[in-house]
């Protein structure tokens, strides 16, 4: 197996090592995790199959910087853990007394969850594409849920292209990007029904030149817009001279005159959760994801930037409707987390 990650004497990553910070929380009850004083900084670790830069796993990774930087927690972390070492280094961690160990365990589902069986005293917050199991009380599942705002970038991007031919790259197609594409597409066609949308997956969560060559296969077959749910399609569409609709961080900024708009994730009411219920002992097997939906915090729609002024009123008129209706709970964006065709 390739571990892609610099040990230290504790086996830890040097990243996770060097972002060890003092302070130690134990917990008080056995068989779950247990209640800890309000004031002692809960021990969190983080486990990651890709680089902490890759945007799905940077917004958990930002959260827990910033409970960290309250006080609230001590947090370490470990990138780039291959499938085939994920469970060991769950024990590591597990073995070493941290309190709240958060990471995905998307394909290594059934290994994840006899490590935590086996630590009982631990709380495991970890994004999965199934649900809780009662059986296993100290395991907790989310996923970002931000199909409200995936679909209010759909709504712009449908008032945008002059095609009305879109291209949609992901990673797989497992529910979490399912459910996004498809609130993208229904967005979209509130603009323009007849919208035609090329699909497909590269199969990887990271694999920048793999996803640009597939943008650029679209491109060529009539695309004037894309969805950049993986990193690469952006950097197709600049150097065609063609718009993008970002996912879960806004990447604006390096591509002024592409990225339109962005759903973004904040992982922060989640995490914020978790660390409350341990701390309070009550931490559980549940669905977290929730703390994703628009009207928890969980997500949001990019500020235009650079693209102010370019997007039809129409379109935003329509966006801030769906905007209010969505928080007050008068409309609710579908969740489908069937894997999206091409048209």
């Amino acid at each position: 197996m390739t571990q892609h990650r610099k040990t230290s004497p504790t086996g830890l990553s040097r990243r996770t090592f060097l972002s060890t910070t003092a302070g130690t929380a134990l917990l008080v009850a056995a068989g779950a995790p247990g209640a800890l004083k309000a004031d002692e900084p809960l021990k969190v670790a983080g486990i990651y199959t890709v680089p902490v830069e890759q945007q799905w796993v940077s917004r958990i990774h930002k959260a827990a910087g910033t409970a960290q930087e309250r006080g609230d927690i001590d947090y370490v972390f470990s990138e780039n853990v291959s499938n085939t070492d994920y469970a060991r280094v769950m024990r590591e961690y597990a073995e070493q007394g941290y309190e709240l160990i958060i990471g995905e365990v998307f394909a290594v589902e059934q290994e994840a969850r006899e490590v935590a069986a086996e630590y009982p005293d631990i709380a495991f917050l970890m994004g999965s594409s199934f649900k809780q199991d009662e059986a296993l009380p100290n395991f907790a599942v989310f996923d970002n849920y931000i199909q409200d705002a995936s679909y209010l970038t759909g709504i712009i991007a449908g008032a945008m292209t002059e095609t009305g031919n879109i291209g949609m790259v992901g990673g797989f197609p497992i529910p979490e990007v399912n459910r996004l594409m498809h609130a993208f597409m229904a967005g979209a066609r509130e603009m323009n029904p007849d919208i035609t949308f090329q699909v497909s997956f590269i199969g990887s969560w990271f694999d920048p030149p793999k996803a640009k060559e597939t943008a650029f296969a679209m491109i060529e077959n009539g695309a004037d817009m894309l969805y950049a749910e993986r990193f690469g399609v952006s950097d197709a569409a600049k150097e065609k001279g063609i718009l993008a609709i970002g996912n879960v961080i806004d990447t604006q900024a390096d591509y002024p005159e592409t990225v339109v708009a962005s759903a973004i994730w904040h992982f922060e009411p989640t995490l914020d959760k978790a660390i409350a219920e341990v701390k309070a002992g009550t931490f559980s097997a549940a669905d977290y994801g929730v703390y994703s939906f628009m009207k928890e915090g969980g997500s949001s729609l990019a500020p235009l930037g650079t693209f102010e002024g370019k997007v039809p009123q129409e379109a935003l008129d329509l966006v801030e409707q769906r905007k209010q209706e969505i928080m007050s709970g008068e409309y609710t964006v579908e969740i489908n987390d069937e894997e999206p065709k091409s048209s």
